[in-house]
């Protein structure tokens, strides 16, 4: 006897030790049942997760505004967190394999049907695997938005001559990924193309998003929540917040709750295995236009690299090779985030998150280190977020029903957020309105396994 949803059926196994369904037309009755019923229905994170999941539950065949009330909780503002400082990368060769083919369809789908192309920079790009040496002495000369000019000095460089080009061609760099130092680069390998790769801006999709799941009745509200009333793991009952302006207190009845609070679920549902992970990045306006690539680097470093610490009043240590990633973006923006780090502790909300500026100039000088574009560029924004992991051995992300009848989670998508986001969205609506997830196989990411 198999849970799924609000309900218990019964299978067995094949031959094959998959699992046949006993009476084909069960799902049929219940999916009638739960759609007839009476539905409020909350949603824990304003983050990719919780956004996507309100829209795919707005468009499910089922729903009914006049009998179904979607409302989606927020503790600090839509997108606060990773969700609006990620990188936006979309891959088919992503994980987990089971969600990604789906999540990576529905991406397109939604660009064209709602002209993701101009709302949220959907675009095919390419992408790859770069090795490069970093330059010595080659501290940026990109102004911060201020106007202020970075520390260090600036080294003028010959720009590619036939030469260069000739290192370039022979490294195996294509012609168009025309934006780092030809004197820098080693090798180039290619890990996705225009069929298998594309990419978004995470904060203007999360948004556009949210948005559009309001449009069709989902009530947005700002306000962290304190509990999930579940009648001793009988059964969700209703959701208690603190609104974020008033700091009054409200309970708001509920059928059907989804955990999607990203690395701050373990704190609205202490069972989840949810932990978070701090990622720093920056944004850079390029001394001129970059092509449409996502470069995962590998840089070596030359000894005595980077810039005296403030605080230190000595050159902040380096690893001898650094793996910063580089997003090339529409309008002439790129992305550049670092490795993860957990010096800090998650912080109360999105709000509170700590940047380590000294972090982010490390990003800067290592893609400066081999792209003169990205040195004499504009730097943007500095910022940092925390990743949700899952802390067990299946690793994430955790998508399906909790054993709490109507409580069901999603989070722990790590990096991979805003990629597998619409995908989990679709089974969330599945789950809630037809009782089972139909468009993907999902029972690797059953909470249940790991709760």
């Amino acid at each position: 006897m198999i849970s799924i949803g609000h309900s218990s059926v019964q299978s067995k196994k094949n031959k094959a030790g998959s699992e046949d369904w006993i009476g084909t037309d069960i799902w049929a009755t219940m999916a009638s049942a739960l759609a007839s019923e009476k539905k409020e229905i909350v949603i824990i994170g304003g983050g990719i997760i919780g956004c996507t999941s309100a829209y795919f539950l707005t468009r499910h065949p089922a729903y009914d505004s006049s009998k179904h009330k979607i409302t989606l909780l927020e503790a600090s503002k839509i997108a606060g967190g990773a969700s609006g400082k990620a990188g936006g990368l979309l891959a088919l060769w992503a994980y987990p394999t089971n969600i990604v083919p789906l999540s990576y369809r529905l991406h397109a789908e939604l660009a064209k049907e709602h002209g993701g192309e101009h709302r949220w920079g959907y675009r095919r790009i390419h992408c790859g695997q770069l090795s490069a040496k970093g330059r010595l002495n080659l501290s940026s000369t990109a102004k911060d938005k201020d106007g202020k000019p970075a520390k260090g000095d600036s080294v003028s460089l010959n720009k590619r001559d036939e030469k260069a080009l000739g290192k370039v061609v022979a490294a195996g760099i294509p012609k168009d990924l025309n934006w780092f130092a030809s004197e820098s680069v080693r090798s180039y390998y290619e890990m996705g193309d225009l069929d298998t790769t594309a990419q978004v801006h995470p904060y203007h999709f999360t948004t556009a998003m949210a948005e559009l799941a309001t449009e069709k009745g989902v009530s947005v509200i700002l306000g962290s929540v304190s509990s999930i009333d579940t009648a001793n793991g009988e059964g969700v009952r209703s959701v208690t917040y603190e609104d974020k302006e008033t700091k009054e207190t409200h309970t708001i009845p509920a059928t059907d709750v989804i955990v999607s609070a990203g690395p701050w679920t373990q704190r609205v549902y202490p069972p989840a295995p949810i932990s978070g992970m701090r990622a720093h990045s920056v944004t850079i306006t390029p001394s001129k236009p970059i092509s449409a690539y996502a470069i995962f680097t590998e840089i070596s470093l030359p000894p005595n690299f980077g810039q005296k610490d403030t605080f230190l009043k000595s050159k902040r240590p380096h690893g001898k090779t650094v793996t910063p990633e580089i997003y090339a973006r529409p309008n002439n923006e790129a992305y550049a985030c670092g490795e993860g780090d957990h010096l800090v502790p998650l912080p109360k909300t999105t709000e509170n998150v700590e940047t380590d500026m000294a972090r982010c100039q490390d990003i800067i000088d290592y893609v400066s280190s081999i792209s003169d574009e990205l040195r004499d560029g504009e730097v943007t924004v500095r910022q940092a977020c925390y990743l949700p992991n899952v802390a067990a051995a299946s690793g994430g992300p955790l998508i399906g029903p909790t054993g709490v009848k109507g409580l069901l989670l999603a989070a722990g998508h790590t990096c991979w957020g805003i990629q597998n986001g619409p995908g989990t969205g679709k089974l969330i609506s599945e789950l809630v309105f037809d009782g089972r997830a139909k468009s993907a196989s999902i029972e690797s990411l059953d909470p249940r396994k790991v709760l």
